[in-house]
């Protein structure tokens, strides 16, 4: 019933979607993960990423993850880049589940990336986004800088349990969705007045 092709199939989507949650969390984290992991013995990229090992890739990941993360711990300006992160990390998570489920029919590849990858990003982001309001209202913004240290730590540990160990690195991802909608439910909640 499962030969190698299937259990290859679900391990490349589980890794897909597994960084694609990651991207939710810090849209660069991942890539810049996977590049200098390339760069070693623990992860050869397939030849559709092969460009990843490249030093300049290398480079370029790191200003951005550098300056994503810098941002996140300037008061106000956390709030606007989760403006432009959320439709930006759902683009990351179609292209980073679709660059792995390369062997799928287009079709299929591309409306899982689209709504697994997407998704996952998407939910991994308005958790982050309702985090830091529910962490602005009570701390006065103070708390935003130890929300973000935890979103800078939460990707780069699913990025790393994605390369090394995706079937755990996506029961983690299915955890924290729902824990993602239920939360954004009951902050929801809260903001509806009651009549």
């Amino acid at each position: 019933m499962w030969n190698n092709r299937s259990v290859e199939t679900l391990l490349s989507l589980a890794l897909g979607i597994s960084l694609s949650a990651a991207s939710g969390f810090r849209i660069f984290v991942p890539p810049l993960v996977m590049s200098i992991l390339s760069h070693t013995a623990f992860y050869d990229p397939s030849a559709n990423l092969a460009w990843m090992e490249s030093p300049l890739a290398t480079t370029a990941f790191a200003v951005a993850t550098l300056l994503e993360i810098g941002a996140y711990y300037i008061p106000w300006l956390d709030h606007l880049l989760d403006l432009v992160a959320t439709p930006v990390a759902a683009v990351a998570g179609i292209l980073m589940t679709g660059a792995f489920a390369v062997d799928l029919d287009p079709t299929l590849r591309w409306t899982l990336a689209i709504i697994a990858g997407g998704g996952a990003a998407s939910g991994i982001q308005m958790l982050t986004n309702v985090t830091r309001l529910a962490s602005s209202a009570t701390t006065g913004g103070l708390g935003n800088p130890v929300v973000a240290t935890t979103e800078n730590a939460a990707a780069t540990v699913l990025s790393l349990l994605a390369l090394f160990l995706p079937f755990i690195a996506f029961a983690a991802v299915v955890g924290l969705l729902w824990f993602a909608v239920s939360r954004t439910l009951r902050f929801r909640q809260k903001q509806i007045p009651r009549t």
